[in-house]
């Protein structure tokens, strides 16, 4: 014959469930510094400036996410507007519109020497963002080749380094070197300098 179990004492029974409880809690709670944790570690790729290795996709229109392979870029412009992916974790580097860039392709023969060196089968890269104001360089001159912003109406050549030819603006726009890498455009490095405006 069992011998009756003996009923826990009610302050026994009180410890082990809060035990249970603040294990829960404790669980949780370092499971969401984890989710947290890798949302600010997203966040942080997704507003990183380019660099060297990262590929393209479209930035706007009906292929937006779309790898830019270099026949997408036409010969003339105008320019597709594209942003960064992170080649080894295909991060999107869109957090940030400061990662905005300008891909225009021309003659090789039509670009100044210094421009050629950062630029691959005739497509040049530049930062999307005026530095004049910090607003989106979005026209295209298409006649003359020349990049305008909208707001002031800075104007860049992008054949010579994108060099500023009119408007308010006093520094060039941030140039991208680019390379090809099996079939895809590439950055070589990172921007040449501070992408945007500068407070004077």
């Amino acid at each position: 014959m069992t011998e009756p179990r003996e009923c826990p004492d009610s302050a026994d029974l009180h410890l082990a469930t809060r035990r249970a409880v603040l294990r829960v809690a404790v669980g949780m709670g370092l499971m969401l510094s984890f989710v947290d944790f890798g949302s600010a570690q997203e966040a942080e790729a997704r507003n990183a400036r380019p660099r060297e290795g990262d590929r393209f996709v479209f930035a706007t229109g009906e292929r937006t996410g779309h790898v830019v392979a270099p026949s997408d870029v036409l010969l003339g412009g105008p320019p597709v507007t594209a942003y960064p992916v992170d080649a080894g974790t295909g991060v999107v580097r869109d957090g940030s519109r400061l990662n905005e860039v300008l891909l225009i392709r021309f003659e090789s023969a039509g670009v100044a020497p210094e421009t050629r060196a950062y630029a691959v089968e005739g497509i040049v890269a530049y930062s999307a963002i005026c530095t004049h104001a910090g607003c989106e360089v979005s026209v295209w001159r298409a006649e003359e080749k020349i990049l305008e912003c909208p707001c002031h109406a800075s104007l860049f050549d992008p054949r010579d380094n994108a060099r500023v030819v009119g408007g308010p603006a006093r520094r060039r726009l941030s140039r991208l070197p680019l390379k090809v890498e099996n079939g895809e455009l590439v950055a070589s490095a990172g921007f040449s300098g501070r992408v945007g405006f500068q407070p004077g």
